[in-house]
């Protein structure tokens, strides 16, 4: 496969806003990120697209998001390397909630009164230490902490961590979903690692269109990390399969977005009751009436 990486200089806010547009346009590219260069201070939109890129659809976006057209660098990336691996390794432990995300090059044991968990770098998203994964995991932690969920479901479960995080805590099953065989076939082998092979059940679905997911419902707690947009979508979906009661912690969303997605789970029934802030992104606790 020939991966293409398209890139522009922009301000922290325009960077964020274009990768969040570009993320929720169907195919326009394998994924979408804005990053700070740590000795220049400059910011960076940057999206990595199958083959060749469709520049004139990037610039018609960023007239839409951005209010002008931006000229975009285009490169090639060596398709030998696993660059998502390589820019991971060797990245240190996360606490979070209770919880203690490691790689398997951690010499020292997991600290004690910890649960741990060992996510190594992997293509598929999650390994603890972006704020939107440490804001759910904090978040998980305080629902377990005041009820015990018996139907858990983590929809678009990237490399499995949050659901093997559940599992390890409460040992009771969770259905993992993601819309990417690769992030599926990730959770497996990672639960495997972990020891939960028997209480994770991974799954290739498109949001919640899997009969599986529809035949466990209603769920107790429903975890999704994933982007404002396709969360603000699956809203009427969630509120089908969530139980009465039921905690539903979402990620994925930036400050500026979170009355956004508020307000689609508020037509489900659905009402706030807690937001968790990580420098621009915020993890919602919300519960099902």
């Amino acid at each position: 496969m020939t991966v293409e990486q398209v890139r522009v200089a922009l301000s922290k806010q325009q960077a964020y806003a274009l990768a969040d547009a570009v993320m929720e346009e169907d195919a326009l590219a394998l994924t979408a990120s804005a990053h700070e260069d740590e000795e220049t201070g400059t910011w960076y939109f940057e999206a990595s697209c199958e083959g060749e890129p469709d520049l004139e659809a990037f610039q018609e976006l960023s007239r839409r998001v951005l209010g002008a057209a931006v000229e975009f660098e285009v490169e090639s990336i060596d398709p030998s390397i696993d660059w998502v691996s390589r820019s991971l390794e060797g990245l240190a432990p996360v606490r979070a909630g209770g919880f203690f995300v490691y790689g398997s090059h951690e010499i020292d044991p997991p600290p004690y009164g910890l649960t741990p968990v060992m996510i190594d770098a992997a293509q598929a998203f999650g390994t603890g230490h972006h704020e939107t994964t440490t804001g759910c995991l904090e978040a998980i932690d305080i629902t377990l902490k005041r009820k015990r969920p018996r139907y858990l479901l983590d929809v678009g479960t990237g490399t499995g961590v949050l659901a093997i995080a559940i599992a390890k805590r409460l040992k009771s099953p969770v259905i993992a979903s993601d819309i990417d065989p690769i992030a599926v076939e990730t959770t497996r082998n990672n639960a495997a690692t972990n020891g939960v092979s028997k209480l994770i059940v991974p799954l290739l679905a498109t949001g919640l269109d899997h009969r599986t997911i529809a035949g466990n419902a209603p769920y107790d707690l429903i975890v999704a990390n994933i982007l404002a947009g396709p969360l603000s979508q699956l809203a009427p979906a969630i509120g089908r399969v969530a139980g009465r009661g039921a905690t539903i912690v979402l990620s994925g969303i930036l400050e500026h977005q979170a009355a956004r997605v508020t307000n689609a789970y508020h037509l489900q029934g659905i009402t706030l009751r807690r937001k968790l802030q990580r420098r621009d992104w915020t993890t919602l606790m919300l519960e099902k009436l």
